[in-house]
């Protein structure tokens, strides 16, 4: 979404608070026509490691999108801003904070049509980020080299603003600096980034990027053992995926990987195996040997294009999906293989139904981040593999079995259990229904509590493995310089090695 502010009378935060307590909010009349929200000082404080924005009041002003044409305006808000519900945009509708054109539009039913400014002025919270500081590599007059923590998105988005590098960058500099991202690196991923300090460098270091003269390098965990790949070393062999990549919901900020999508090109290099602990054992038993998808690799990863999610997207495909990623490894959405090898684009419709059903409240709590993986395997496996018996005896109870997922899926053994008792899609529906409503509770990350000013519900800190995934710009490299940084360790989430 386009944003624009106008500048809003500055308020001393420094003078009236303690350090590290929350500013006092900024009192405003219940609706606001003119646009509102930039407030300097930046309303930062900092507590239990988290960098943390008073909440403030701000106006998002944007043109009505291609896709937004001849839908209502009640529509639009409630399926493209998901973070809060339809009730509370049919009242902002109704109480003047939604317009059209700067005027108040009561009416539910009104059209958006190509031209309309619409404008939303509300009370903003925004997440909580990593309170880790954003640490400067180096710094000439032209550019800055910084070291990214996982978790802060790069540019103002979405439900972030202030928590975002461009903005901390701002406040910790001064108000007129403009600081200028070069490379792009998902929110959830950390490591080198350029930003340029004036237009001119910032425009010949993306002119370096673009035309591909600079070596990009990048570190991953994975799951399982990742293959050898071309070599005369197994351990030195080269993996290349050429799958193209296409943006499948750009909402859900999903893409995979499609014959019709744009050229991509990835080399992965396993660094090294770390089997699960105990096929890892030496009690003087005989050793199994691991599966294949058990255990984790370390991967170096080498992007020759620069597509959204395209590491990611390819892991994926190579089955080898990141272990954290709450998108590309998620078995609620994808089903037991995760992905694998899937080119086809014939079950996107459910993917994305399944993604969007979830929220983004669930997808966190969805995927694993511990040392129990090869369980929740196992117990995805099994329900898979119900029976008509096992149904019945499950719908009969008060939930369903811990971690089941997506048990409406095929079978492993493809047998068609609808066939033999019509009751079978109807209770594989119900089972379905339960799983759903059992994980949305148990993902559920509301406090309980609401905002004073504006009655929103709120939301739980974040847990560390939400602020990032295993996922690290290594380094980038050309002819006249190289910025490289180490692998950083996140506490919670479990060392890289």
């Amino acid at each position: 979404m386009a944003l624009t502010t106008t500048d809003f009378p500055v308020h001393d935060f420094q003078a009236h608070t303690r350090p590290g307590y929350p500013p006092p909010p900024i009192t405003l009349p219940e609706v606001s026509l003119t646009p509102v929200g930039d407030p300097w000082p930046r309303p930062y404080y900092l507590e239990r490691g988290l960098r943390r924005v008073a909440p403030y009041h701000y106006t998002y002003n944007t043109f009505c999108k291609q896709r937004w044409r001849g839908r209502t305006l009640l529509d639009v808000f409630a399926s493209e801003f998901r973070d809060r519900d339809r009730e509370y945009y049919k009242n902002a509708i109704e109480t003047g904070q939604i317009t059209i054109n700067g005027q108040p539009c009561v009416d539910l039913e009104a059209v958006v049509k190509n031209g309309d400014v619409i404008s939303h002025t509300l009370h903003r919270h925004e997440p909580p980020v990593t309170a880790q500081p954003i640490r400067t590599i180096h710094e000439d007059e032209d550019v800055i080299v910084i070291d990214k923590p996982a978790g802060v998105p790069v540019h103002p988005a979405g439900r972030y603003k202030f928590n975002s590098v461009v903005e901390i960058m701002r406040a910790e500099r001064h108000r007129g600096f403009n600081p200028l991202p070069v490379n792009r690196l998902d929110r959830l991923t950390s490591g080198v980034m350029f930003i340029g300090k004036h237009p001119r460098s910032a425009e010949a270091l993306s002119n370096k990027l673009r035309g591909r003269t600079v070596r990009k390098e990048y570190v991953a965990r994975v799951k399982g053992r990742f293959p050898d790949g071309d070599g005369e070393d197994g351990n030195a062999g080269v993996v290349t995926c050429n799958e193209p990549i296409l943006s499948i919901s750009p909402i859900l900020g999903l893409n995979r990987a499609r014959a019709s999508g744009k050229r991509a090109k990835t080399l992965f290099r396993r660094v090294a195996y770390y089997p699960p602990e105990e096929a890892a054992s030496t009690d003087g038993q005989e050793q199994q040997q691991p599966n294949e998808g058990d255990g984790y690799s370390i991967v170096h990863c080498l992007p020759l294009t620069g597509r959204t999610h395209q590491i990611r997207v390819h892991l994926q495909f190579l089955g080898h999906p990141i272990t954290n990623d709450p998108i590309y490894s998620n078995r609620r959405v994808f089903g037991p293989d995760l992905g694998k090898n899937d080119s086809s684009g014939e079950h996107d419709q459910e993917i994305v139904e399944r993604l969007n059903k979830m929220g983004k409240t669930e997808l966190a709590g969805s995927v694993d981040y511990g040392d129990h993986e090869r369980d929740v395997s196992k117990l995805v496996d099994q329900t898979q593999q119900m029976t008509v018996s096992d149904l019945r005896q499950l719908q009969s109870g008060k939930k369903p079995l811990p971690q089941t997922l997506h048990a409406g899926a095929p079978p492993p053994d493809g047998h068609d259990y609808s066939a033999a008792d019509p009751q079978y899609a109807e209770l594989v529906k119900a089972h379905d229904e339960m799983v759903d409503d059992y994980n949305r509770r148990k993902g559920e990350k509301m406090t309980g509590d609401k905002c004073e000013i504006c009655d929103t519900p709120l939301y739980s800190d974040p847990g560390p493995h939400e602020l990032g995934i295993y996922l690290h710009a290594l380094a980038y490299s050309d002819l006249d310089r190289q910025c490289r940084v180490g692998i950083p360790r996140r506490r919670g989430v479990g060392h890289w090695r």
